[in-house]
């Protein structure tokens, strides 16, 4: 085994959460099984497509912002997300914690071609359009952010407040 293999052996073991990128999304977006799961995560859970509340269309710009930049739902609330890069270089939308955010962000400057297969994960070519279905479980306040290096840092970042029931 790579020492690179041990080292991100290591890190996914301790984090408890799989953190991957990757570029062969075109393969993969047609491919890629609904995430249809009972893994809950401090943020919520994969949604199912077939219940989804409300749809909202996140531009990904090379300005390094997102819009729109904050958002607002509810607990309980299954949401579509269509995620557009309208810019020329490789983005991508996370949902998370700040904490979980931040801790992927140094993980990515470490591993930056890492693949990806989370629901809560689009990795998005320019030009390209990718799909979230996310069901906010707990109310507070969490976020979206770019995490290719250096983007998270330029403030490629916004939040979303989930409102209690």
């Amino acid at each position: 085994m790579h020492l690179r293999s041990i080292v991100l052996a290591g890190i996914i073991g301790v984090s408890g959460t799989v953190w991957a990128h990757g570029d062969s999304q075109d393969k993969k977006a047609a491919a890629k099984p609904a995430h249809v799961g009972s893994e809950e995560h401090r943020f919520g859970r994969a949604g199912d497509p077939k219940k989804v509340t409300r749809t909202i269309r996140v531009g990904m710009h090379d300005s390094m912002h997102f819009t729109p930049g904050n958002l607002r739902v509810k607990q309980g609330e299954t949401v579509r997300f269509i995620a557009t890069n309208g810019g020329k270089v490789m983005h991508e939308m996370v949902l998370g914690t700040m904490k979980e955010l931040k801790e992927h962000a140094e993980l990515m400057k470490k591993f930056p071609e890492m693949e990806h297969d989370e629901p809560y994960m689009a990795h998005v070519r320019p030009g390209g359009k990718e799909t979230i279905v996310w069901q906010f479980t707990k109310p507070g306040e969490f976020y979206y952010a770019c995490l290719i290096p250096g983007h998270l840092e330029a403030g490629m970042i916004a939040k979303i407040t989930v409102e209690p029931r």
